[in-house]
């Protein structure tokens, strides 16, 4: 292990935990008992807290009725998520074994606190055992934000663990109007987000947070002989290996150091502004053509649009878009509807090459269009 390097992990992490305004209760340099850390992905940062909670779960059960077994208690137990999560997060379930349950979000692609309410209470009624929700900040297909004020609390009440994930969305929140995105994050008890999406700083660097670093070094520490050292039991000494799936690691923090005083706040802040803006720049193109539609809230940098028709027709534009090879886009489905997604997020993006990629989009959907059968 590397003492500099691990310092100059956690100092980072508490410069953008500051820059985030984060609760003093996930910065380390404070009276607080959380920290950050730095994981490969945002899939490794929510089966860390993950695991966590599962282990945290099962002691509790089991200190209550201590003849349950621990393969009694994790069979009974049941995590939560967004129909609108990434992937990642039911991977993590499939990994920790337990269950997972998706729920089912409103119009505007967000899970509220009384759907979630419902199905713990059918849950609680069935003898499972809810221990986890992972909420999400801009989902992957549109950029949708769970209402965490009021499902923190549920989960508080309930004694479930929530982890936030805000892989993409989480930069914004650098910006002061866009940290009220992160309003509830007091009830969370680990959070997450991808400085390399959005942050200006390269693969790999997924930063996370926890309340409470005993709740996951507790539920991950090993202590062999060849391991140990005379200060671990001094509780001075921050120890990553416990913090993560690896043993070892890489020395991720330095990139950002860079990155941080090449910018600085205001630097980063301009860059998230501009993207966001011209977002609302190529939304505006989308709705002054009447043959396209939004299909859902332009918030940060992601638009999400089609053409009005059929999904055949969309899936048909979107194929003519990849085969040009001038723009990639991806799609995602919402409301059962075949779904563009325009993100802007490089660093070099210009308003120019917002008007030419939309240029390019009109005329392929022209003369898709004109070969339709009237």
């Amino acid at each position: 292990a590397s003492p500099a390097c691990t310092e100059l992990e956690t100092v980072m992490l508490d410069w953008l935990g500051k820059m985030l305004q984060l609760p003093e209760c996930f910065i380390a340099g404070t009276h607080g008992h959380g920290g950050g850390v730095i994981q490969s992905t945002a899939s490794e940062a929510t089966l860390m807290s993950l695991l966590a909670a599962r282990c945290k779960a099962v002691r509790r059960v089991q200190a209550v009725e201590s003849e349950r077994s621990e393969s009694d208690v994790l069979s009974k137990l049941v995590a939560y998520t967004s129909d609108q999560a990434h992937s990642s997060v039911e991977r993590a379930a499939l990994i920790g074994a337990v269950m997972m349950r998706k729920v089912p979000t409103d119009e505007h692609f967000a899970v509220r606190e009384e759907t979630l309410k419902k199905m713990v209470e059918e849950d609680k009624a069935a003898g499972l055992i809810p221990f986890y929700f992972c909420a999400t900040l801009g989902t992957t297909p549109s950029c949708a934000f769970d209402h965490i004020t009021k499902l923190g609390p549920l989960c508080n009440k309930e004694n479930m663990w929530m982890h936030i994930d805000a892989a993409y969305a989480g930069s914004a929140f650098i910006c002061p109007e866009f940290r009220p995105l992160l309003n509830g994050i007091e009830y969370a008890d680990s959070f997450n987000f991808n400085p390399h999406k959005w942050l200006l700083i390269n693969f790999d660097c997924s930063t996370m947070w926890v309340k409470k670093r005993t709740d996951i070094i507790g539920a991950f520490k090993m202590e062999p002989l060849y391991l140990k050292h005379e200060n671990q039991e001094s509780g001075l000494v921050t120890d990553y290996r416990h913090w993560q799936i690896p043993l070892g690691r890489r020395f991720r923090s330095l990139k950002m150091w860079f990155v941080f005083r090449l910018y600085g706040l205001k630097g980063l802040q301009a860059h998230i502004r501009k993207q966001v803006a011209l977002a609302k720049e190529f939304e505006s193109l989308v709705r002054a053509d009447s043959r396209f539609e939004i299909c859902a809230e332009v918030i940060l940098g992601l638009v999400c649009f089609r053409l009005k028709g059929s999904n055949e027709l969309n899936q048909n534009l979107l194929k003519r878009i990849t085969k040009s090879r001038e723009i990639h886009l991806v799609p995602c489905q919402l409301s059962g509807r075949f779904v563009l997604r325009f993100a802007i997020c490089a660093r070099t993006t210009e308003s120019h090459h917002i008007q030419r990629a939309w240029r390019h989009i009109t005329q392929l959907a022209f003369e898709l269009l004109q070969e339709q059968p009237h």
